[in-house]
């Protein structure tokens, strides 16, 4: 994991490394058995480095705690590292300029179950593991068993939008919470 943290630094694969403050690696427990995957990190974020530190960070702390999980028993990361300006939706470009370190993040944690938070990291897992790729709001809190437990979820943000969503998000957290007992 230090080797990945020391390659981020260093990374200049896109434009996005110019203007960082910092580049949001990871977060958690090493040996989780679950993983996390964001899609880009928020202005709170790159002013700390922090993955999940915001308001979506907030929520997501209390729909494990909803399941009983602490966040530090976790591994919480995105699959960009540095934020896109104005918090747009990563490019495909940038994607794939940083996958590689999510992957190994992967890896080396070798979780057993893998939740993405929103439809961009959805869909990359979904396209890694040869899941045919399908809208979130049909997949999301669905189990897809492949070499690891793979659970699609809403990024937390949307219950900050969408207040009726946040019931959705405690239920599809629960599925989690089968797998990991």
């Amino acid at each position: 994991m230090e080797k990945i943290k020391e390659d981020i630094l260093a990374c200049k694969k896109c434009p996005l490394y110019k203007e960082r403050h910092f580049p949001v690696i990871g977060q958690g427990n090493h040996s989780a058995k679950i993983i996390f995957i964001g899609e880009a990190p928020g202005a709170r974020e790159d002013a700390t480095g922090v993955p999940f530190c915001g308001k979506s960070g907030e929520f997501l702390n209390e729909l494990l705690n909803h399941i009983g999980i602490k966040r530090e028993d976790v591994y919480i990361t995105n699959i960009i590292k540095c934020r896109p300006p104005n918090n747009r939706d990563p490019s495909d470009s940038e994607i794939e300029c940083c996958k590689e370190y999510v992957e190994r993040q992967i890896e080396i944690i070798k979780p057993k179950v893998i939740c993405s938070l929103g439809r961009y990291s959805m869909n990359f897992m979904m396209n890694k593991l040869g899941i045919e790729n399908d809208k979130i709001s049909n997949v999301h809190g669905r189990v897809f068993k492949n070499k690891y437990i793979f659970i699609p979820l809403y990024h937390p943000a949307v219950a900050i939008y969408n207040l009726n969503k946040s019931e959705e998000l405690k239920k599809d957290f629960e599925v989690i919470k089968k797998y990991v007992d």
